[in-house]
């Protein structure tokens, strides 16, 4: 086998770009991951759900579940002594202890800086385990305009920034269309970690989010919200329909106590895929353009 210290620059770079053309997104992870030790939690869980239930009410009460305030008290505890050896993390199984954490989480935090802090200090969802970067929101908040994606791409997890790669110079050029820069706007995912293989996330993993993401729309207080994509549409305007059927209406979104007007549109990747939906995009990017300078007078 040749070692890279035998190989020279320009061969290095060779090998590097038949990898990304081959679809590695990176070589190690940033912290060891226990695959098996996730994979047996999970099996554990499924098994526990097909338990009888005086069965699992048994085992609660030999074994009690802390509280949400319990258990960010456990996150937040100063951790172990180097002494000790480093530490792998566990499997999180997405459960409604872990939905009401996030919850007191998102809602314990007075400004988005607050919020950002305790998103990133969240261990309560297992998506965090094998992602790389914690997505928020990037832009002014005192811009009145949020634009909030699904949940981040390959791109985006490796930038750590919502909207990268393709999909994010897209929207650019859309945005640049009606006279608006991703400077003049916040951009957030519903999502805060990409899940594995760009799978949609779970019921209760896109739960265990939605406080965190309703407290980001609650904190910066937009006038008004653009919605991209089919999985963004439902998570927010709670509708089994299809973003063909939800695009180009107002819906009033609420978040805590701030609700706001709300405009569903493609994402940037769905037009990468499918092109002739740019003209419908188009169409909903002219109605945003003209409520902003509505609401703007």
């Amino acid at each position: 086998m040749i070692s890279p210290r035998d190989m020279t620059a320009a061969e290095l770079a060779a090998l590097l770009a038949f990898h990304a053309d081959s679809g590695v997104e990176w070589l190690l992870e940033d912290a060891p991951v226990d695959r098996m030790a996730q994979f047996a939690a999970e099996k554990r869980a499924r098994a526990e759900l097909k338990a009888p239930a005086a069965t699992r009410a048994e085992q609660a009460n030999q074994s009690p579940v802390p509280s949400p305030r319990e258990r960010m008290a456990a996150q937040t505890a100063s951790p172990p002594s180097s002494s000790s050896g480093p530490t792998t993390p566990r499997a999180t199984i997405p459960d409604d202890a872990a939905i009401a954490e996030a919850r007191l989480a998102a809602e314990s935090a007075t400004s988005l800086e607050e919020l950002r802090a305790a998103l990133h200090g969240f261990a309560g969802c297992n998506l965090k385990l094998s992602a790389r970067s914690t997505l928020f929101a990037e832009g002014p908040a005192d811009s009145g305009i949020m634009i909030i994606g699904p949940m981040p791409s390959a791109d985006d997890d490796r930038e750590g920034v919502p909207f990268s790669g393709r999909a994010g110079a897209l929207l650019d050029r859309m945005l640049g269309a009606i006279s608006l820069s991703r400077d003049k706007a916040m951009l957030t995912t519903a999502i805060a970690w990409r899940p594995p293989g760009d799978r949609s996330p779970t019921r209760a993993e896109a739960e265990i989010c939605r406080p965190f993401i309703e407290r980001q729309i609650a904190l910066a207080a937009p006038r008004t919200v653009l919605l991209l994509g089919n999985f963004t549409a439902r998570f927010f305007l709670n509708s089994n329909g299809t973003i063909h059927s939800q695009r180009g209406q107002w819906h009033k979104l609420a978040a805590g106590d701030h609700t706001t007007a709300a405009l569903a549109t493609f994402h940037p990747h769905d037009l990468l895929t499918a092109p002739a939906t740019k003209a419908l995009a188009w169409r909903d990017l002219l109605a945003f353009h003209q409520h902003l300078q509505q609401t703007s007078d």
